[in-house]
């Protein structure tokens, strides 16, 4: 009869434990007798390995049907660690996953790396970029193979677990009790090879490929900011999730307009009777969303929309009046900023015998207000 202990006390569960139970005691007991926790305690580093060899026999559905029915006699020769590698070896997807996030709750499992993230840059009117629009982005990446649906493999087969790492991706190696672990040689840290590559993408499970990408740009979106559209990236390796797609705004410059975060500026010219006696005039505005997300010709009717601006008598060179609510949308969908207009007063370079006696005689009639108020002003001060 064989002195060795029960494996199921050993992990301190019942013989009828789930594949889960066994593995959560597993880690609870490895990390209790570790021997980096238990440095110099002989009986500490016995316990660990006694620990982690049943756990290999409990956690192998045929070793353990062979355990449950003859007990370590059944398992002569097989049923244990052949060396202490083995035991540091086997400890590797316990510390993986902790320090990885992992916790204690998850079955054994390699995780895989996401694929690599895109960037495009796209180029907007100032309508597009002020009311938002729909669409289509041209991508030039790699994209999985319809061959062999992303697993590089050829079809019909599909790629192996790495025997040199054991599907972990990762090698171990000790030095005393210090585990020093690093990414496998032989499948480049994979965790899988693949014997019979696809011949459509050489093995790589993603083919070069233009493909289009419906992208929503919201509106009040500006220069320099940048949208970022889940899982329209590049491939991840042999089937991995793919990265992300990360689209760069560039707006183009609009004449009519200069854009400061969500107010518009606009210069207009008035002429000098108008911004002396005022005036209604019409400026330049974007108008309105036409509720298409700015599909319908964005530069086409919109640049004749106009808003009417009220010039007060006496206006004055560089005077600005603010229209609110003609700027551009707020990103957060709370209001529009204003349309700041800003008066450029015309003075006529050229002038005919007639222009010039009226204006002169338009001279003569404002300066007497001017003069009197100057000899008033002259009076006061000689009075004091």
């Amino acid at each position: 009869m064989s002195d060795k202990r029960d494996y199921y006390e050993v992990l301190g569960v019942e013989r009828s434990a789930s594949a889960d139970d066994i593995r959560k005691a597993y880690k609870r007991e490895a990390l209790k007798h570790h021997p980096d926790r238990n440095p110099g305690d002989a009986a500490a580093e016995a316990n660990f390995k006694i620990v982690n060899e049943a756990y290999q026999v409990l956690s192998d559905g045929d070793k353990r049907r062979i355990y449950d029915q003859f007990g370590h006699a059944g398992l002569e020769g097989g049923g244990g660690f052949g060396d202490a590698s083995d035991v540091f070896s086997h400890m590797q997807d316990l510390f993986a996953e902790m320090f990885s996030g992992g916790g204690f709750g998850g079955g054994r499992r390699r995780k895989q790396q996401r694929g690599a993230d895109l960037q495009v840059q796209v180029s907007l009117s100032l309508r597009e970029a002020a009311f938002g629009i729909k669409r289509e982005v041209v991508v030039h990446a790699p994209v999985r193979c319809d061959d062999c649906t992303g697993t590089g493999a050829k079809p019909g087969t599909k790629p192996e677990a790495c025997t040199t790492c054991r599907g972990t991706g990762q090698v171990s190696s000790t030095r005393g009790f210090v585990m020093f672990t690093t990414p496998c040689s032989r499948c480049g840290g994979q965790g899988i090879v693949i014997k019979h590559p696809c011949k459509a993408c050489e093995g790589r499970g993603a083919v070069e490929k233009a493909r289009k990408v419906v992208v929503a740009f919201p509106a009040g979106i500006d220069s320099g900011q940048r949208l970022r559209v889940p899982g329209q990236g590049m491939p991840g390796p042999t089937g991995a999730s793919p990265g992300d797609l990360y689209v760069e705004i560039e707006v183009q410059e609009d004449t009519r307009f200069e854009r400061d975060g969500v107010d518009l500026v606009t210069r207009v010219h008035v002429s000098f009777v108008d911004a002396a006696i005022g005036a209604d005039i019409l400026v330049p505005s974007l108008g309105e969303s036409d509720g298409s997300n700015g599909a319908n010709n964005a530069n086409g009717d919109a640049n004749g929309a106009t808003v009417s601006l009220k010039v007060p008598p006496g206006t004055q060179p560089g005077a600005v009046f603010a229209l609110k609510g003609q700027g551009i949308p707020r990103l957060d969908g709370r209001g529009r900023g204003s349309l700041l207009v800003a008066i450029q007063v015309d003075v006529p370079q050229k002038l005919s015998d007639r222009a010039k006696k009226i204006l002169r005689e338009l001279d003569a009639e404002l300066r007497p207000s001017a003069a009197s108020s100057s000899e008033g002003g002259a009076r006061a001060a000689a009075a004091k």
